[in-house]
């Protein structure tokens, strides 16, 4: 019979890499990002130093990192939850890897390792959007906004062009790098469309940014829906907070439309394009990227 763990008995340090440890041909430096799910590190390529990051499936909820960097699940009930997760992770990195595109992370290989999955991206430098935002002196302007969200959405845009959507898009998961060029981060809720309909297990929500459908089973998603994100992360560039969430809205929209709230210190037509995106019910929403970017950019 297996042996299962109760992770509250383990230091909160083995929750994560430490510094100096090897993994398949990497030396890890430094831990990047954590969510719910995964890990993300700084590390070199022990044969010429190449820094890369390495981003690592830990579910917290389900799993928990030994004294030996294995992972194992929390319990027997959890253990197909995190095999299921695994799985699909694995799965991530395979699409990942055909996606290339300057404007979405790239993945340039995974591996097995420690009873998990190991995905090995390029290292880019930059500050993620929610970032910038809680520092709350963004120099938010015109050409900020043309800039960072067109090579947002080209990158999106080639996601679409390929079936796929990402599900996820929100501040933490947007890179600014040097010249406000975008990097879209994190596509661990990605999902083929148009057959898109998510289940319990599937579901990622992120409050102010997932829009009405994500939190529906069963009900349709597209292009629409990463569209809505999109609409949401440029309004917390406007306002420097969190967009209401769309279940409220869906009761009672308190949110003055953009057009309105930054009338004369915006562009109409950049307003117009925000609060086109963020409609509550997605049949009103631009259905392209490209539908997006036209009045975005006064076309």
């Amino acid at each position: 019979m297996a042996e299962y763990y109760d992770p509250q008995t383990y230091p909160k340090e083995w929750n994560y890499l430490q510094t100096g440890t090897i993994i398949d041909q990497y030396v890890i430096e430094r831990e990047l990002a954590h969510g719910g799910f995964s890990s993300v590190y700084l590390a070199r390529q022990i044969k010429d130093q190449l820094q890369i990051a390495i981003k690592e499936y830990l579910p917290r909820k389900f799993a928990h990192r030994t004294w030996n960097n294995v992972v194992v699940a929390n319990s027997e009930e959890a253990a197909a939850l995190f095999k299921r997760g695994r799985i699909l992770f694995f799965e991530e990195a395979k699409v990942l890897s055909t996606l290339k595109h300057p404007n979405i992370v790239e993945v340039i290989g995974f591996f097995e390792a420690n009873s998990t999955v190991y995905m090995v991206m390029t290292y880019d430098y930059g500050v993620t959007l929610d970032k910038l935002l809680k520092i709350k002196t963004l120099p938010v302007s015109e050409d900020f906004f043309l800039t960072l969200f067109n090579s947002l959405l080209a990158g999106l845009g080639h996601i679409h062009s390929h079936q796929f959507i990402h599900l996820d898009i929100k501040p933490s998961n947007i890179l600014v790098r040097p010249g406000n060029d975008a990097l879209l981060l994190d596509f661990g809720a990605i999902q083929s469309f148009p057959k898109s309909h998510l289940s319990k297990q599937s579901k990622i929500l992120t409050k102010g940014y997932s829009p009405i459908e994500q939190h529906e089973l069963g009900t349709q998603l597209g292009p629409w829906t990463d569209i809505y994100a999109v609409g949401a992360s440029m309004r917390s560039c406007l306002e420097l907070k969190i967009p209401p969430p769309s279940q409220e809205r869906t009761k009672q929209n308190t949110l003055i439309p953009a057009v309105k709230a930054f009338k004369r210190k915006f562009p109409e037509h950049l307003l117009k394009a925000i609060d086109w995106a963020m409609e509550i019910q997605p049949e009103f929403r631009p259905q392209s990227v490209a539908e997006l970017q036209k009045t975005l950019t006064g076309g």
